[in-house]
């Protein structure tokens, strides 16, 4: 059965004449957005998509059906528009806080859907550290942060979590011992240490301290995380990354899981303008009701 997330992916293969770039614009796999396609054509009963190589073009039937698709989109949107202008969102405008490592990670997904639902309803997201998103919600600047590990019943709601791996060079001693069994903190504590922060008050150090240790050989300290992976590939030292922030190329390295596990969560937190912000709370509802139906 074709629905509105099918149609949205004929008009993005359309638009970008590539599967691949089509499904990360609309928040599928590429296996997911094939198999989309393939039945969104069987259920027509003619192609829509010409393939070659390195290139998908549109057949005289495909062009048709991609106006008539994006005319149909259209007038869904003005709909929704509509229904924001006679709950008083019309041109609502949010301001979300936010630190790099989950900007790239969690909230693209999440605010592309939102602005799916609400086209009128304007997302400003501000980048700082973990403290900056705390001092702006405080001042009222932000409407709604990003907070790390917040305490139980501080945040609207959870975003979602993120575990903390060790990463070692490939020629480390203990790499393939410990890929089997994860690797405590206290093996970590006394190794040269590649100390990366992502501008957060929680990394590597925090966590040591938190078990009772000390970082003994600190070589190097960074803020980006994939700087601290290269060093660590050139020998530097070992370093604490959350599994998020890895580098799509880990050549070079080895990834191991800490023993016990350790995990940081991500939940959005309203400043009291945000509170009486009727966008903001849209946006927080359309959130919940993603993962209830996830």
């Amino acid at each position: 059965m074709m629905n509105l997330l099918h149609w949205r992916l004929l008009i993005a293969v359309a638009d970008a004449s590539n599967i691949s770039r089509a499904a990360e614009e609309v928040g599928m796999t590429q296996s997911g957005a094939s198999q989309a396609i393939a039945q969104l054509e069987a259920s027509l009963g003619f192609a829509v998509f010409t393939r070659e190589r390195r290139h998908i073009g549109m057949t005289a039937l495909g062009e048709r059906v991609v106006k008539e698709a994006r005319s149909m989109l259209a007038r869904l949107d003005a709909i929704r528009a509509l229904a924001d202008e006679s709950r008083g969102l019309s041109g609502g405008r949010i301001r979300l806080a936010s630190f790099p490592s989950v900007t790239s990670t969690f909230l693209p997904g999440l605010l592309r859907d939102f602005k799916r639902l609400h086209p009128e309803i304007e997302v400003v997201v501000l980048e700082g550290t973990d403290q900056e998103v705390e001092e702006w919600l405080a001042a009222d600047t932000v409407d709604l942060g990003v907070v790390m590990n917040p305490v139980p019943g501080r945040a609207e709601a959870i975003l979602g979590q993120d575990a903390w791996v060790a990463v070692l060079p490939a020629s480390h001693r203990q790499a393939r011992y410990a890929r089997l069994r994860g690797i405590p903190l206290e093996e970590l504590a006394d190794q040269p240490f590649v100390l990366a922060t992502g501008g957060c008050a929680v990394n590597g150090k925090s966590l040591m301290e938190q078990a009772g240790l000390q970082l003994s050989d600190v070589r190097v300290t960074v803020r980006d995380w994939i700087s601290a992976c290269l060093l660590v590939r050139e020998g530097m030292g070992v370093a604490l990354i959350p599994e998020s922030a890895l580098p799509d190329e880990l050549r070079g390295l080895c990834v191991v899981p800490v023993a016990p596990s350790l995990c940081r969560e991500f939940g959005l937190v309203c400043s009291q303008a945000g509170k009486s912000s009727r966008a903001t709370q849209a946006l927080l509802e359309g959130l919940l009701k993603m993962k209830r139906s996830a």
